[in-house]
């Protein structure tokens, strides 16, 4: 394992209501230079992040329907395309968590199938963020269950936004309940190297974080020790018997 393919697995988050123009701008660059998968930024700062990342293999993402997937599937489309005509190439749309509690569940598919259709006639990617913290364990399974008949791109953990993050123990359950051509992402509070590993591991496809130079750092540290190895499935599951599952 190198440094360079955990860069390949990350996705970095500048997603803060506060953050600056001159942070995304740091952010970029940084992400460009690393080669890490993609930015996901705010929708109005894709035209910046397009600009900074062009010509690098770092691609431009945006959140869609962003942080409580609550606006009305019209509203999502015309959001996802205009994110893509303002450069993004993954598109993180989060469920309407509020009509799956209540059991909708068609309203929650129909959602989702609006979304994927204009995701799939603009050829961007398209993530659908769960909010496992707000969720029981039968309703992260009837996601799953979508994401898998429409065959989503990615099912994600968290917004990052709402408290609590990613677990291996709803990572394990994504991955075994989601069809194999769907990937998924962890999300929300992962800000080490070993976090990254544990959740790589058990099934995560990306990562999604904000913490990408620490956690490439101490990559670049075990690398020159030639100490830096995936992390074994028994292992990672052993930190959830340990109460090191949450990785945030």
């Amino acid at each position: 394992m190198t440094t360079q393919e955990i860069a390949r697995t990350l996705d970095h988050a500048v997603l803060r209501p506060d953050a600056t123009l001159g942070e995304l701008e740091a952010a970029c660059r940084m992400a460009a230079r690393e080669g890490i998968a993609t930015v996901c930024v705010r929708p109005s700062d894709l035209p910046v992040a397009r600009a900074l990342l062009a010509g690098s293999a770092t691609r431009p993402g945006t959140v869609i329907g962003f942080p409580h997937g609550t606006t009305s599937a019209a509203a999502k489309v015309a959001e996802a395309r205009q994110a893509v005509l303002d450069g993004a190439a993954e598109l993180d749309m989060v469920l309407n968590i509020g009509r799956l509690k209540s059991g909708d569940l068609v309203h929650v598919e129909d959602d989702i199938a609006a979304v994927l259709a204009e995701a799939r006639r603009l050829g961007v990617l398209l993530k659908v963020i769960f909010e496992n913290t707000l969720l029981s364990d039968a309703e992260k399974l009837a996601a799953c269950a979508i994401c898998s008949r429409l065959r989503v791109d990615f099912v994600k953990t968290s917004t990052g936004f709402a408290g609590g993050g990613a677990t291996l123990e709803d990572l394990v359950l994504m991955r075994t309940h989601s069809d194999p051509s769907v990937s998924v992402k962890a999300s929300g509070g992962i800000r080490d190297l070993d976090s990254v590993l544990a959740a790589l591991a058990v099934g995560a496809d990306r990562i999604g974080t904000s913490s990408t130079e620490a956690i490439l750092a101490e990559s670049r540290k075990r690398e020159a020790a030639g100490t830096l190895a995936p992390m074994a499935r028994e292992d990672a599951l052993a930190r959830t018997a340990q109460g090191k599952g949450k990785t945030y």
